[in-house]
């Protein structure tokens, strides 16, 4: 591979580059271990395809925002180093497919013209930070979430704690009460609320803690009904502290927090976080929110003559359906949908060059795997539509039954079993064609995924499918799992849906056409679907489609999955959703020396607490290799301190202190001052 220079202005963004660069060809070159430099590219967003040889590098935007510059820029990186695909993801992110790795440093630099970033988009970091697509703009928000978002994504970015922790952190932030950003399923969920404190008025936010989809879905569990605006970020670091040294790094299936609050419970881990607050950089941190940038509005530009609605009708319908009013008076939002998140670089172009000076320079990507633009002059409907309709986005029904969300399932992924985009089509097919009238519904949601991971957050839909397989005359079947009843209750509550039963995939339609005619036929008037499936039960939905899980009936078709043109066979390859664990000793003790190096780079740079932490990880990494040596397995680094005390400490093979581990979590007990960080790494030394 050849080098490359950089013309970034960011010195930090441009030795990311550079780093990355260099490590591909270490790699390249045999001198660095596969598993190593696989958690090094995962948290630049550099992610292993199904197809052997090429790359998904996934796109950061913080609460799916970007410029229409950005969103041009992402286009033509896409056009020069992959298929000119843009892939919309349920965590607001971009994925470009295919990318060849030699050339990702490259690719990055391009991207980071205009401040974009694939740093720790994937890996065992703080994800992406999504919030409400709403955000800024909700008629319902007691105040905008976005510069709480915007000051939490730059404040963790790069932090050292987040780097190497046992599993990915979600967050997400909701507008309202409504909850539209899923708070309850995720790793922090904050739902912005207002006290009235001596007559003034207080920012805060309920905190939620521990949710989580996946293959064992757990709800996220209340642990502030208001914590101040100015104690957010403070108590997140400290959340993340204990995450990083009591969560499980060995079994990644039982490494996310939910399973750590599970073990220890949530009494426990809040006096563990507790106990952090003292090693904090700081233990208030405001946000002036009233100075965050708003964004540049449209200049309402002259609409182009000749501008004709072709069908009126479907343009009403359009307008019902995809267009909202706004909080500020006068403007309404406008949504896309986008089938299966996928948009070509050159629709993208021809929307950015003809909806300039119509929208802000302030497009959303939805979680729903769709586009929003925002403050549109309502005078400017007709011709947005028809922009939208010649370039084959204007579908009405967004959000609703019809809007599916899936993952990219075996097209790309991996984990896939299933092919989950062919099955979405195919289904919102059904609903456009058979049941018009839910293109209205917005509270029946059909979200699918290729595997149980949730990726498609079938997990909380009111219909949910994720792909499986079945065995049927000495053959495997692609299947579904069918789910049901899951729902969003608002303000952090929630159902996780019901796994009802398995059915072979070809027989998705039929599914979807006997639980939506079953609905319409024996419903109250008014009775949303989310009640009606619990006044019926989980049995209720398991007799009705029992028919379908016939397997003595099947055609040659049902052994071909949706989308595909040869005989269905399951392929699982290694995921890389949550990094490798690294157990090499000489690999962890590369890292070590890495970390004093940083941990001295940090005191030159007087951010104290990111120097002890470098410190503390380089103690850890030291231990746990000498603990590896001697064949004993640890899988937390609170494990590791104990177990340094138990096999070196108490025979004698430990002499700096008496405890090892009361040393090295002396960094809790001490304030950050230049002082306490250099004696901390000099006892790491």
């Amino acid at each position: 591979m050849q080098s490359f220079r950089t013309e970034l202005e960011n010195p930090l963004v441009e030795k990311d580059i550079i780093e990355l660069e260099q490590k591909i060809r270490a790699f390249r070159e045999g001198t660095i271990a596969e598993e190593k430099f696989r958690s090094l590219r995962l948290a630049r967003g550099v992610y292993g395809q199904r197809q052997q040889g090429v790359q998904m590098v996934r796109i950061k935007l913080p609460y799916g925002k970007m410029t229409l510059a950005q969103w041009k820029r992402i286009s033509d990186v896409s056009d020069e180093y992959s298929t000119g695909n843009l892939h919309l993801t349920t965590r607001q992110d971009i994925q470009i497919h295919f990318v060849s790795l030699d050339r990702t440093p490259e690719m990055w630099a391009e991207l980071e013209k205009d401040q974009v970033t694939i740093r720790e988009a994937c890996g065992n970091t703080v994800r992406n930070i999504t919030a409400s697509d709403m955000a800024g703009i909700d008629p319902e928000e007691p105040f905008d979430v976005t510069p709480y978002a915007n000051a939490m994504f730059e404040y963790f970015l790069r932090k050292p704690l987040c780097q190497e922790m046992g599993r990915k952190f979600k967050i997400a932030f909701s507008s309202s009460e409504k909850d539209t950003a899923l708070t309850f399923m995720h790793d922090l969920g904050a739902i912005p609320r207002i006290k009235i404190v001596d007559g003034k008025e207080i920012r805060g936010f309920k905190i939620l803690i521990a949710g989580g989809l996946g293959a064992q879905p757990h709800l996220a569990i209340a642990t502030h009904e208001f914590l101040e605006a100015d104690l957010l970020i403070p108590y997140l670091e400290s959340v993340l502290r204990v995450f990083d040294r009591h969560g499980e790094r060995n079994s990644r299936h039982k490494a996310r927090i939910k399973f750590l609050i599970q073990k220890i419970g949530i009494e426990a881990f809040s006096e563990l976080v507790v106990a952090e607050q003292l090693a904090l950089t700081y233990k208030r941190y405001p946000i002036d929110a009233d100075s965050f940038p708003s964004a540049s509005l449209p200049d309402n530009s002259i609409v182009p003559a000749g501008i004709a609605i072709k069908n009126p009708f479907a343009y009403e319908i359009w307008k019902k359906t995809n267009v909202v009013a706004q909080k500020q008076s006068g403007y309404v939002a406008v949504y896309v949908r986008v089938p299966n998140g996928n948009i070509h670089s050159t629709t993208s172009r021809r929307l950015i060059e003809k909806l300039s000076g119509f929208i802000a320079d302030d497009i959303r990507v939805t979680i729903n795997q769709g586009l929003q633009f925002r403050f549109v002059n309502p005078t400017n409907l007709e011709y947005i539509y028809s922009v939208l309709e010649e370039e084959g986005f204007a579908q009405p029904g967004f959000g609703s039954t019809a809007d599916i969300t899936s993952c990219p399932g075996t097209d790309t992924c991996n984990l896939g079993i299933s092919n989950s985009t062919g099955t979405a089509l195919v289904l919102s097919e059904v609903i456009e064609e058979e049941f018009p009238e839910f293109r209205y519904n917005r509270e029946l949601a059909i979200r699918i995924s290729g595997c149980m991971n949730s990726c498609g957050q079938h997990g909380m839909a009111s219909i949910g499918f994720h792909g499986s397989s079945l065995k049927a005359k000495s053959q495997v079947v692609p299947a579904l799992q069918v789910l049901i009843g899951g729902g969003v209750l608002g303000s952090g509550n929630a159902r996780i849906a019901d796994k009802v039963i398995k059915v072979p995939s070809k027989r998705g339609p039929d599914v979807l056409r006997l639980l939506l005619s079953d609905y319409m036929s024996n419903s109250k008037p008014e009775e949303t679907y989310y009640s009606y499936t619990q006044s019926k039960g989980e049995i209720y939905f398991f007799d009705l489609l029992k028919p379908l899980a016939n397997l003595e009936n099947l055609e040659p078709e049902d052994f071909i999955d949706w989308g595909q043109e040869i005989k269905f066979a399951t392929a699982i390859g290694v995921g890389e959703c949550a990094g490798v664990m690294i157990d090499l000793v000489s690999t962890l003790l590369l890292e070590a020396d890495e970390k004093v190096e940083l941990s001295k780079a940090c005191l030159n740079n007087t951010a104290w607490a990111d120097a002890i932490y470098h410190a503390y990880s380089a103690q850890v990494h030291s231990a746990k290799a000498l603990l590896l040596k001697k064949g004993i397995q640890c899988n937390t680094q609170n494990g590791i301190l104990n177990d340094f005390d138990k096999y070196f400490t108490a025979e004698g093979l430990y002499t700096g202190n008496a405890s090892f581990k009361t040393s090295v979590l002396s960094m809790n007990e001490n304030a950050p001052s230049e002082s306490f960080a250099r004696a901390y790494l000099l006892q790491g030394n």
